[in-house]
């Protein structure tokens, strides 16, 4: 077993909207082995990308807080460091790529001033070195003409290529992680599969850490060592891939492998959870997933589950797995 990359320990993120105090985050702990890539799975609103913007001290502050937690990587707390160190950690050590990356890259600037600019923050070097590894990278990522794409704008770029080049920004610094941020959810499934195997083959390559942010379970199962699935801010449960598709424990885990489509099962409807997901403002007591649990009793409609360990080793916040 490797060291880990990245500890997160009881995070906890609020939200002031309005005087009102709503947590978006309660109690995230999770490890990151060297080498591994962890996925966070949940629906939209569930915490997932106020964890990532956490680690990377990027939370829109206000109306955001983080009020209690500490993410160790490399031996230091993220959440104790002064701005000025965060800023040589954020881009260099941990890199992020984010949804859209239209929204990401600046129009008004060629994708080749803005790729510089990244390498100017964290390395110094001529600008003849800057040019050979910025021609490098983006071979690496799949991109065959790299003096073409450095000389564009965004603009003049197609979705998949635009992603490439946010890849590549991401990892010309050699980051130790890297969080991807729903990474495909704005391009055409066929480009999503190939931007998937390139982060897959990168990933192996630079013998870096990994968290891939998704709501999509499918995509989680092909990319990721191990999954935390979330809901409402907290954990739900936390295992390898490999357990976690194969016994699943939290009721909630259960009906997100039943959403994923299979081509093999005949089937005119596609599964849906019922129920929504609830909002930070109105976060039911006790398990936060009861109203939309079949198993739901008593019980959970009052009091709040802690983590449990199942019989398979995963951890599940669940009653049932109460010993």
């Amino acid at each position: 077993k490797l060291p880990n990359c990245l500890s997160c320990s009881d995070l906890h993120v609020s939200f002031n909207l309005h005087g009102t105090i709503s947590k978006a985050v309660r109690g995230v702990s999770f490890d990151i082995e060297q080498q591994r890539t962890l996925g966070i799975v949940g629906e939209s609103g569930c915490g997932k990308s106020m964890t990532a913007l956490s680690i990377m001290r990027l939370i829109p502050h206000p109306p955001a807080q983080i009020d209690k937690g500490e993410i160790i990587f490399e031996n230091q707390d993220l959440l104790k460091l002064p701005e000025k160190q965060i800023r040589k950690i954020r881009g260099g050590r941990i890199s992020m790529i984010f949804q859209d990356p239209m929204t990401s890259l600046n129009p008004v600037f060629t994708c080749g001033f803005q790729i510089i600019e990244a390498v100017k923050q964290h390395r110094s070097l001529s600008n003849t070195q800057i040019t050979e590894l910025c021609h490098k990278i983006l071979l690496e990522v799949g991109i065959s003409d790299p003096s073409r794409t450095l000389s564009s704008y965004p603009h003049q770029l197609s979705g998949g290529m635009r992603q490439r080049v946010m890849i590549a920004m991401a990892l010309i610094c050699s980051p130790s992680l890297l969080i991807a941020d729903e990474p495909t959810t704005a391009l055409d499934v066929t480009v999503q599969a190939r931007i998937l195997d390139l982060l897959l083959d990168l990933q192996s390559k630079k013998s870096m850490s990994m968290i891939l942010i998704t709501h999509n379970l499918g995509i989680v199962g092909d990319i990721a060592h191990d999954v935390l699935v979330m809901y409402a801010g907290e954990i739900m449960e936390f295992a390898t891939t490999e357990k976690l598709f194969e016994s699943p424990a939290h009721p909630y885990t259960k009906n997100l492998l039943q959403t994923i489509p299979h081509i093999d099962k005949k089937s005119d409807r596609l599964t849906v959870i019922p129920g929504e997901v609830p909002t930070i403002q109105n976060i039911p007591p006790g398990c936060p997933f009861h109203p939309r649990c079949s198993y739901a009793s008593t019980r959970c409609r009052k009091e709040h589950p802690d983590l449990y360990t199942s019989e398979n080793g995963n951890k599940v916040r669940c009653f049932l797995y109460e010993k």
